[in-house]
């Protein structure tokens, strides 16, 4: 089950994702619970193995809105960083951090389990 402490530990901003959630600490962890539902990042490494740079913007930079507003850092970072490179219509580096948005995402889910 998903704690405030979980991801405290996982290297979430816990306390501002809670604030940005109107202070409701349940919201928050219903919010994140529901996000790390989402296959989304999936897709977005399956466009960007395809190099649709185009798409893979696109939901990068939808990911990008939703992680941040959750704090959810350690996916949020990677994903911030190629929506920019994928902004620039390149694709050098994004595979990397994708990869490493996968590895935090799987990670805070066995955690969450």
């Amino acid at each position: 089950m998903l704690t405030v402490e979980i991801l405290r530990k996982f290297g979430a901003d816990v306390d501002l994702g809670i604030k940005r959630c109107a202070g409701n600490k349940d919201f928050y962890i219903d919010m994140v619970s529901t996000i790390l539902k989402d296959q989304r990042l999936y897709a977005l490494a399956g466009k960007i193995s395809e190099k649709n740079v185009a798409e893979a913007f696109e939901i990068a930079h939808a990911l990008k809105g939703v992680y941040g507003n959750l704090s959810l850092t350690p996916i949020f970072e990677p994903v911030r960083d190629v929506t920019e490179i994928l902004r620039a219509g390149k694709l050098d580096g994004a595979k990397e951090l994708v990869d490493e948005a996968v590895r935090q995402f799987e990670l805070i889910n066995v955690q969450a389990a």
